[in-house]
């Protein structure tokens, strides 16, 4: 019989330390816009990391995803072999107001 994992959450910022420029430079790639644009779309317990296709190799993934993780755009948790990503929605919508949903509702 195997033992439960469970979730660890991968570092990240906590609220306070989020800053602007960083969630604007993040969400300034098309490819973690178009990332970012999927988790807005997906259930609240979030998606797995390889789940949404992207234009780019695995290890360009890894480091987009790093960039919206280290920005807090996304929280990120290990469970077991996953890697399971989601919006921080409630965070960036707490300290930039509007933000998010002007972002996501822009022509692309």
């Amino acid at each position: 019989m195997s033992p439960v994992t469970q979730p660890t959450e991968l570092p990240q910022p906590g609220r306070e330390e989020i800053r602007i420029e960083q969630v604007l430079a993040a969400l300034g790639d098309p490819v973690r816009l178009l990332y970012v644009r999927q988790l807005a779309e997906a259930p609240p317990e979030g998606l797995a990391c390889g789940s949404v296709p992207l234009p780019v190799t695995k290890s360009t993934r890894t480091h987009h995803l790093r960039i919206l993780r280290e920005a807090g755009v996304i929280s990120m948790r290990a469970v077991g072999t996953r890697r399971i990503a989601t919006l921080r929605r409630d965070d960036l919508n707490a300290l930039y107001p509007g933000l998010l949903d002007g972002v996501l509702g822009a022509p692309h």
